[in-house]
């Protein structure tokens, strides 16, 4: 999937804010995003961070992500595994859905941040 060029560049931003620890910065980039351009370009951005998180060594699934007890975990974890899950197995139908879905719920931005937050945290295991 061609991602735009300010999906990429927005989701820098968010990683590099995520990465100082400014939760502030990092919701008012994604509120920005929304703002120009609603739940699509928010689904952009957050597809950019799937990738960053699960990494480009990915060979195409199927695959089946195992998330012991996830349906006890909050909502936005839960949507963090699925939204992972829906990127590993190349379905950008299941990730939309998943965003319009968190939309109507009003988790959107936090379920955003939580997916941020696991990228800069995977990017640190990795680099250190």
């Amino acid at each position: 999937m061609d991602l735009s060029t300010a999906a990429t560049r927005d989701a820098a931003e968010v990683l590099d804010r995520a990465l100082a620890g400014e939760a502030d910065a990092v919701a008012g980039t994604f509120h920005s995003v929304v703002a120009k351009g609603g739940v699509t370009s928010a689904y952009d951005v957050a597809w950019c961070l799937a990738q960053t998180t699960v990494g480009d060594q990915l060979a195409r699934g199927p695959w089946r992500l195992e998330f012991p007890d996830i349906d006890q975990a909050p909502y936005e974890a839960r949507w963090v595994a699925r939204f992972l899950s829906a990127y590993a197995n190349g379905d950008p139908g299941t990730g939309t859905a998943l965003c319009r879905a968190a939309q109507s719920d009003g988790h959107l931005t936090d379920c955003l941040l939580t997916l941020a937050g696991s990228a800069a945290a995977t990017l640190r295991r990795r680099f250190t």
